[in-house]
């Protein structure tokens, strides 16, 4: 990728209450991760990241907390989805096949 413009691509806020919990702040251009924010039809916001060298994928979700929840065999550890929130899982998840995801 050449550097041409160092202008952010995409900017969203919190759009949950205090009470949520502190949001993380990630840097989309970390070298070998896969980043992908959704935002449900409520309003709830979740963040997807996977990291290729680790193999890992994880989840953030404001509504329960922001606190991370591990990705594993395509399924959230400890975290009910709706069905449009399994088919953007299911879209990263096809986005990084190829690259070591469990």
């Amino acid at each position: 990728m050449t550097k041409h413009d160092h202008k952010p691509l995409f900017i969203v806020s919190n759009h949950h209450t205090p009470k949520c919990g502190q949001p993380l702040a990630l840097n989309g251009d970390e070298p070998n991760t896969y980043h992908s924010y959704f935002e449900n039809s409520c309003g709830e916001q979740s963040i997807f990241v996977y990291n290729m060298e680790t193999r890992q994928a994880v989840l953030w979700c404001g509504d329960a907390g922001w606190q991370p929840f591990p990705v594993v065999n395509g399924f959230v550890e400890g975290l009910i989805l709706s069905s449009e929130e399994l088919v953007w899982l299911q879209a990263c998840l096809d986005a990084v096949r190829g690259t070591g995801v469990e």
